[in-house]
């Protein structure tokens, strides 16, 4: 799915419009796809949370009552998300959602590169930016190497 692998080792500068459902489908994918209640996955209201650093999930909303605490996921539903924080347990990706209009929002932040395909998988980024992104990232290479050449 992505090439490249020498480019694969840092991390990814995330800055892409979503919307608040794919960036939901990003979090449950990433961290409770496997035990998360059927009836959970299927409503647009039902949110991950977790408590513990590294690794904090928190959803910022105008309403949000405790659902059912599952190993050390919080299912929350929220009405009228403002705002989503979500670290990875590595440490190594952090991403926050925050809402333009409605359910549009901005995801800005840090990736590693195996979030990537969870982001990609989810809707939050497409296939295309992340060849952009390879794209971008191969010619920042060779301008570093052209210039160690001619200096």
């Amino acid at each position: 799915m992505i090439k490249g692998g020498a480019l694969l080792t840092q991390m990814v500068t995330i800055d892409a419009t979503c919307s608040l459902e794919s960036f939901r489908k990003f979090v449950i994918l990433s961290t409770c796809n496997s035990f998360i209640p059927e009836s959970y996955m299927g409503d647009y209201e039902v949110f991950p949370e977790r408590e513990t650093s590294p690794g904090l999930i928190y959803v910022e909303a105008a309403d949000k009552v405790t659902l059912k605490k599952i190993r050390d996921m919080t299912f929350v539903n929220a009405k009228e998300v403002l705002g989503i924080i979500y670290s990875s347990k590595s440490g190594n990706t952090n991403l926050k959602w925050r809402q333009i209009r409605r359910n549009t929002g901005k995801v800005v932040g840090d990736a590693s590169t195996n979030t990537l395909v969870n982001l990609t998988e989810s809707g939050v980024i497409t296939q295309e930016w992340v060849q952009n992104y390879l794209k971008k990232k191969a010619e920042e290479k060779k301008e570093v190497k052209t210039d160690e050449l001619t200096n």
